[in-house]
């Protein structure tokens, strides 16, 4: 492909324990559901983090998006410290797999390299 379109603002809901490591910056990684309407997430792209039902947001710059068959796969090539810092890799796939069932795991995984845009 060769758009060379603007950066896309996409908003997206956040667990709030995700959405604070986001927001103080500790969270690079965004794991995500390779759903369709994430197939042409982009580097360059911003993505607003809301907590569901608040008016609490943070905006983050997207650097690169890796795509993997599984979340195992994903934590395995991003290492989980980049995925969430407090929690041990065991506890994050149990997380991961408790928010996305098998059926949504079987589409596939994106790990979305962010990087906190500060207003």
């Amino acid at each position: 492909m060769t758009e060379t379109a603007a950066a896309r603002l996409r908003e997206l809901n956040l667990y709030r324990r995700y959405f604070e490591l986001v927001a103080a910056g500790r969270k690079s990684i965004e794991v995500r559901v390779k759903y369709d309407h994430l197939a042409d997430l982009a580097a360059g792209d911003v993505i607003r983090f809301r907590i569901k039902g608040t008016d609490e947001t943070c905006d983050v710059l997207v650097k690169q998006v890796t795509e993997y068959p599984d979340f195992e796969a994903l934590l395995d090539g991003e290492g989980p410290a980049n995925v969430n810092p407090t929690s041990t890799r065991e506890q994050q796939l149990a997380n991961i797999r408790n928010i996305y069932g098998p059926e949504k795991e079987a589409l596939g995984a994106l790990a979305i390299k962010i990087e906190l845009v500060t207003p």
